[in-house]
């Protein structure tokens, strides 16, 4: 029985009693390879039953539901993305991620300007998810208010083929097929997938290709070499744009202004490929180095007449080292890594004047932006005991941003910002038992602000330069641990202090631009708990509560004072159960309960959003056919009870169009063959 638990106590990858003894779960993301006990952060790994069984793989809230401090909107606008936020960070983006390190096998997909992009992240060959709840640029630089790490499978754990095919509400459609074994010194895996969906609003559809493949060769007994590639096809993603609350009420599903007029949507053509060397006896130590290449063409049309149509060729690539040793100093077991990260990411940018008409008519800009990022860091473990530990982190960045603009009829808009960075951190774990921990840490993060954010509300391009980075102050204490009876337990208690908080805003008359501001100081505070109970041989209960407070502590713009306001975007409560029953061969049932608590659209707090609970349920039975053949079938419902409310709320919208509204019951069911 392998119900994988979303925050990380134990792998439970063979079936156990409740009495038994349960193998303790090895942590990679904070690079510092070690046990979860003697990790002193909050930290949560979702494994691969967790993210497969039964579930569409299409969105990670589908798989990250289960980790308290994480919060994540726009599961159904595949063209402006999910929206991430951890403890608060990431919140601000109005599409795509920011405030958020993104991993996939290691390869950033956070560039150096703190954006990130997730529609490549391939669910169907995910073995595990790592993340790091709290502010971790000491181990990985700009835009780390918290990490999200996903690593694939290779081939060598789980070898064979599997061909899935699905349908559902809204004209849900999709076809994956995933295949992987070793030979000898040799494993490999390839994932293929096929989506394709009409949306439930009007000019919603989707239709996303997307390959990821690794290729393993084992040099020696302790030397190994991978090869990554992921290519993404995103030739139609419709963006129905927001609604306001009168809208909504007159019809749900409908579109926002000019969407069908202008086609507004996104396409997306991108390639990764990535190369890996690990040496495990490299002196005394281990030695970890790669490399990355990525390419991305996107194009995008905005909902209004003017310089709504854009778009970029993107160049991404750089690398890191990593060296790991163990030693004694004084007797006392030393862990530590030490290492450097080096990006460089080149946009060739364009916008054109798009008539009312709908007609492309002239350019509007024409830029060449260039970011460079270069990072050192150590950290270490030192063991004072048998049951404490004691860990500090260091870390100094160098990010450059610049600007060359190539349209100089409306004037030069070239410019560049450099940002000199140190990050630092320190913790104290205390193994009270050899299944329990307490823990204590803080840490420092900065976020520069990206590109996007640099627009100049005064006109054209180029920087804002009255726009600064945001940093943090995160502290933090933490309980987990794990009982014989089957119950594991998480609980953190954090509190983080930003200063220069980065918050969006829109101009009058200035149609769908967004630009930003520092919003003075805010504060977060806030208490995650996560719990899971194997009940018996057939039940488990898994639930994750966040209680929050989000605030701004002083914060001034365009002459209103917002102090003691709430930040907008974010419930301050959020909880999700999942009660699972596990029957023979692949025969389940999990019921999941959703609560998100009420939240704001705006820095005046004049726009409520409600709150609203939802129930998810999904099933599925298999049978093993004769040798390697397995079939299985599964289907799930979301909304069951056909509740209303938001999948996004677009953050100080213009012209109160800050609503966009999700499905009500929907529906989808799927079948597997493994051979």
């Amino acid at each position: 029985m392998a119900a994988g638990t979303a925050h990380g106590e134990q792998t439970r990858a063979v079936e156990t009693a409740p009495n038994e003894a349960v193998e303790t779960m090895v942590i990679s993301a904070p690079r510092l390879a070690r046990e979860l006990y003697d990790t002193p952060a909050a930290v949560s790994t979702v494994e691969r039953e967790s993210i497969q069984r039964g579930q569409q793989r299409v969105r990670l809230d589908e798989s990250l539901g289960q980790v308290p401090g994480v919060f994540i909107q726009n599961r159904d606008n595949f063209a402006q993305g999910q929206r991430i936020a951890i403890r608060g960070f990431g919140a601000r983006a109005p599409f795509g991620v920011r405030g958020v390190t993104i991993l996939m096998d290691g390869i950033p997909y956070t560039l150096p300007d703190g954006q990130a992009q997730i529609d490549a992240i391939d669910l169907d060959s995910a073995e595990s998810i790592e993340v790091i709840r709290g502010p971790s640029s000491v181990l990985y630089g700009n835009a780390a208010g918290g990490v999200i790490s996903v690593t694939t499978a290779d081939g060598r754990e789980d070898p064979g083929t599997r061909l899935r095919v699905e349908g559902g509400s809204d004209g849900y459609k999709k076809a994956s097929l995933q295949t992987g074994g070793s030979d000898g010194d040799w494993s490999h895996h390839v994932s293929l997938s096929a989506l394709n969906q009409d949306g439930y609003r009007d000019h919603s559809s989707v239709e996303k290709y997307l390959l990821n493949a690794k290729l393993r060769r084992e040099l020696s007994e302790d030397r190994a070499l991978t090869a990554i590639v992921n290519l993404l096809d995103n030739p139609r993603s419709e963006d129905p744009g927001g609604l306001t609350r009168e809208q909504v009420s007159q019809k749900r599903h409908q579109a926002g202004r000019f969407t069908r007029e202008y086609d507004t949507g996104q396409s997306v053509d991108q390639q990764v490929v990535g190369l890996q060397y690990e040496d495990l006896s490299a002196g005394p130590g281990e030695l970890y180095v790669k490399g990355f290449y990525t390419w991305r063409n996107f194009e995008q049309q905005l909902p209004y007449p003017g310089d709504s149509l854009l778009g970029y060729d993107r160049d991404f690539f750089g690398g890191s080292a990593e060296y790991r040793q163990a030693l004694s100093l004084s007797d006392m077991p030393l862990r530590y890594v030490v290492g450097i990260d080096a990006a460089h990411q080149k946009d060739d940018r364009w916008r054109r004047n798009v008539a009312f008409s709908g007609e492309v008519t002239d350019t509007a800009a024409d830029e060449t932006q260039t970011a460079t990022s270069t990072g050192v860091f150590v950290q270490g473990d030192l063991d004072l005991t048998d049951q404490w530990t004691a860990s500090l982190g260091a870390r100094y960045d160098r990010v450059r941003l610049k600007v060359d603009d190539d349209f100089t009829t409306n004037g030069d808009d070239s410019g560049d910002r450099e940002f000199n960075e140190w990050s630092g951190s320190a913790g104290l774990s205390y193994r009270y038992l050899p299944d329990h921990q307490a823990y204590v840490n803080t840490g420092t993060s900065f976020e520069t602000p990206t590109f996007s954010e640099f627009a100049n509300p005064a006109g054209g391009g180029g920087f804002n330069a009255s726009v600064e980075p945001q940093k943090a102050w995160n502290r933090e204490i933490g309980l987990r641990g794990h009982f014989n009876n089957g119950l594991n337990y998480d609980v953190a208690l954090f509190s983080v202090r930003v200063r220069d908080e980065l918050v969006p805003y829109y101009l009058d008359g200035d149609n769908d631009r967004t630009f930003y501001q520092n919003a003075g100081d805010t504060d977060r505070d806030g208490l995650e708990v996560a719990l899971g109970w194997q009940i018996d041989e057939t039940w488990r209960l898994d639930s994750a509560l966040t209680l929050a407070h989000y605030r701004f502590d002083s914060f001034e713009a365009e002459g209103e004072r917002y102090d003691s306001n709430r930040i907008p975007g974010l419930p301050e409560q959020t909880w999700v159960n999942w009660l699972t029953w596990e029957g023979t061969d692949q025969r389940f049932a999990t019921l999941e309960t959703q609560y998100i608590g009420d939240m704001v659209a705006d820095n005046a707090n004049d726009v409520d959003v409600d709150s609203y609970w939802l129930i998810n349920l999904r099933a599925g039975e298999g049978w093993q056919l004769g040798g390697d053949t397995s079939l299985n079938l599964y289907a799930g419902i979301r909304n069951l009870f056909d509740r209303e409310h938001f999948a996004n709320t677009r953050i100080n919208a213009n012209n109160t169009r800050y609503f966009e509204p999700a499905p009500g019951r929907t529906f989808y069911a799927g079948l597997e063959v493994g051979f």
